[in-house]
């Protein structure tokens, strides 16, 4: 019987990487050379360090729910468009918890800032908004792990319908992701 526990991976971050492999995303080790494939940034925080709190959800979550900023470099060379995820594998018990589905951003463009919203769709949240969620893990919880992902797609931008979930995107990506890497930060309150 496959049972989660709180702190393993969900079934759909599993299937996620399993996508991304299959599209030449995850690499093999480098042997100490510096990578050249897409790199993944933010400017609130460095990979697996604490996320400022304003990034949260506001009220008892602690925050002013501020969409995280994210930048990416080094494209495939194809990409025509990305797409962003930020979801805690650790949430909902060990099922994954989709914050924010944003998608239909042109690649050139390099990066989301701080609480933009223009220029692309905004998917299906965990609680059925189309709008960025900030965290908000159980008190008293170890730091949740929140994987912020931009994957790349040879889609043009507009190519995708508004209202996806984070299931329906990654479906619809299946075929045309190009490549993708994350970024991983720590909350808990």
């Amino acid at each position: 019987m496959n049972t989660l526990r709180p702190g393993t991976l969900s079934i759909s971050t599993i299937a996620f990487a399993a996508l991304l492999a299959g599209c030449g995303a995850m690499t093999p080790a480098t042997g100490g050379k510096t990578p050249t494939g897409m790199k993944v940034t933010s400017t609130a925080f460095a990979d697996n360090t604490v996320i400022p709190a304003e990034h949260a959800g506001v009220g008892d979550c602690g925050g002013k729910n501020v969409s995280m900023p994210v930048a990416w470099a080094q494209l495939p060379a194809k990409a025509k468009s990305v797409a962003v995820l930020l979801s805690d594998p650790d949430g909902a018990l060990g099922l994954g918890v989709s914050h924010w589905v944003a998608y239909n951003i042109p690649a050139e463009r390099g990066q989301l800032k701080a609480n933009e919203t223009g220029g692309f769709t905004v998917g299906t949240n965990v609680a059925g908004a189309t709008a960025y969620r900030g965290m908000c893990p159980p008190v008293g919880d170890h730091p949740h792990h929140y994987v912020l992902t931009v994957v790349a797609s040879d889609l043009a931008p507009g190519a995708l319908p508004a209202g996806l979930t984070r299931d329906a995107l990654l479906a619809a990506l299946k075929g045309h992701a190009l490549g993708g890497q994350s970024v991983v930060g720590l909350y808990s309150r």
